[in-house]
């Protein structure tokens, strides 16, 4: 592979793992879920009305 190829690749990665964090975020809003997520260092359940 060459170094753009590797680059290309990188970023399809990334905006997968976008999509599937706002995906995420949308079901737990929908089903009135609470996400639980590392901020700060610190480990924190937030409701769907902090998302």
């Amino acid at each position: 592979m060459s170094e753009q190829d590797i680059k290309e690749l990188q970023e399809r990665i990334d905006k997968g793992i976008l999509l599937a964090q706002k995906r995420l975020v949308e079901r737990a809003k929908h089903d009135n879920l609470k996400l639980v997520v590392c901020k700060n260092g610190r480990v924190q359940k937030l409701s769907p009305r902090e998302l």
